[in-house]
């Protein structure tokens, strides 16, 4: 079987896949437990020069898969792809040992224990303490922890489309599920906010974000692994209906990150081409641009011209609206007077959702990674924003054969600023930024010489 019709295989099986779970959702949670079992063996069992591969390759299938299982409530816990992804790490690296010089990682986590311990202190008695904590907290442990197992391993250029290809797989598995739990947009519009029933009847910000994240991978299948026109039309399809589902959420993050992070991409890949493949290049582009345009008609035409009104900031009788936000700036300067109150320390891990409560009776999250470290964690958050960028760049400036390398760090940054990280996808693909990236080369095989 050649390696093409095995990708193929695959994913007719996460179609079907698809299918099976929305017939019949418990087939979810027996997907979850097979899934975990089946990875966490493998990781046991390979060989050690394979340990890498099977941890990145673990991980990047459960990103994939965790707003599925979410939305279909099969996992084990609402977190449980973040912590499996943290469980998978430490495998790794109880096999494979870790760099010395991925150490601003190991201050990054040491920065993040004084805002449990204010925590304990500022904390309403009401508030859960341990899922408050687990809650704000297991993102950011998350990153850490994949970003020590990641910071300058070796892995080639051909691992890295492969850990893309298993965090997709499940992603078409969700695209097929939502194809299917609302085959009609029209009977489901009311107006031009986020649309839930569009979303499998979850969250629309987890649903865009993670779809724009498989419009990338896609993207990417379509510029480096689509040889012939067949492949091409097939992964212009699938990215199409991804593109297609992530629009009718009326959520906009995922769909202005998917942009940001497929413009960085093409950029990083141009630049680095000879004039030949950039030849390749435009026409794949060529392409690319059809299906977005076509997709977006039909979006238009499916929503009744709703979704032009959403991305004009307009309401559905065509009224400007005043915040294009959404109230996320009003919540970013909420968790800047926390910083302001409280700037060195910080006011405590999860006490900014702890005062929205306490003043507006709404449990409201952060949205923003960026402003709720500065209000929780105070000065030490400044110091943790400063490790999570600056280490990347870098390390960049020493390892650059890494062509992903500025839309992972993109799709990073673009997602925590309107997401947070609620998800794992945002954390892993951090990690995925500090792999160091050797390209295959053939063997040569000299002749001896003989006297």
């Amino acid at each position: 079987m050649t390696k093409d019709t095995n990708q193929i295989s695959l994913l007719l099986f996460h179609v079907a896949l698809g299918l099976a779970i929305f017939l019949f959702e418990p087939i979810a949670k027996l997907y979850f437990i097979l899934v975990l079992a089946y990875f966490a063996l493998r990781i046991v069992l390979v060989s050690k020069a394979e340990k890498v591969q099977a941890v990145l390759y673990a991980s990047a299938y459960f990103v994939g898969a965790e707003v599925l299982f979410r939305m279909t409530k099969s996992g084990l816990a609402y977190e449980a792809s973040k912590y499996l992804v943290i469980v998978f790490v430490i495998m790794g690296m109880f096999y494979k040992g870790l760099s010395g010089k991925g150490y601003p990682y190991f201050i990054y986590l040491i920065l993040l224990v004084p805002s449990i311990v204010v925590a304990s202190v500022t904390l309403t008695l009401d508030a859960n303490f341990r899922t408050n904590i687990a809650f704000v907290l297991s993102g950011p442990v998350c990153l850490g922890a994949a970003a020590l197992f990641c910071y300058d391993r070796k892995v080639s250029y051909q691992q890295i489309h492969n850990v893309l290809l298993y965090m997709v797989l499940p992603l078409i598995t969700t695209t097929v599920y939502l194809f299917l739990y609302n085959p009609s947009i029209k009977d489901t519009l009311s107006g031009t906010a986020s649309n839930s029933a569009a979303s499998g009847g979850f969250g629309p910000n987890q649903v865009s974000t993670i779809l724009g994240l498989g419009m990338f991978i896609m993207v990417v299948r379509l510029f480096l692994k689509s040889p012939n026109l067949a492949l091409k039309l097939l992964n212009l399809t699938i990215l199409g209906g991804m593109t297609f589902r992530a629009i009718v959420t009326f959520s906009r993050g995922g769909i202005f990150a998917a942009v940001i992070v497929v413009g960085a991409f093409l950029w990083s890949l141009f630049f680095k081409s000879s004039l030949r493949q950039k030849n390749q290049i435009i026409g794949s582009f060529i392409l690319l641009i059809i299906a977005v345009s076509v997709t977006w008609v039909i979006s238009s035409n499916q929503t009744m011209g709703l979704i032009d009104k959403r991305y004009a900031n307009e309401d559905s009788l065509g009224r400007e609206k005043g915040d294009i936000t959404t109230g996320r700036v009003a919540l970013f300067m909420e968790e800047i007077e926390g910083f302001l109150e409280s700037p060195f320390l910080g006011i405590g891990a999860s006490r900014v959702k702890n005062i929205r409560v306490e003043t507006t009776g709404q449990h409201l999250p952060s949205h923003n990674e960026v402003g709720r470290l500065l209000s929780e964690h105070g000065f030490f958050g400044v110091i943790i924003l400063l490790i999570l960028i600056i280490t990347p760049l870098a390390y960049r400036g020493r390892n650059k054969k890494n062509i992903f390398f500025y839309a992972f760090l993109c799709f990073w940054f673009a997602t925590i600023n309107h997401s947070g990280l609620r998800i794992a996808a945002p954390s892993f693909i951090y990690g995925l930024s500090l792999l160091h990236v050797t390209h295959e080369t053939r063997s040569v095989h000299r002749q001896q010489l003989t006297k």
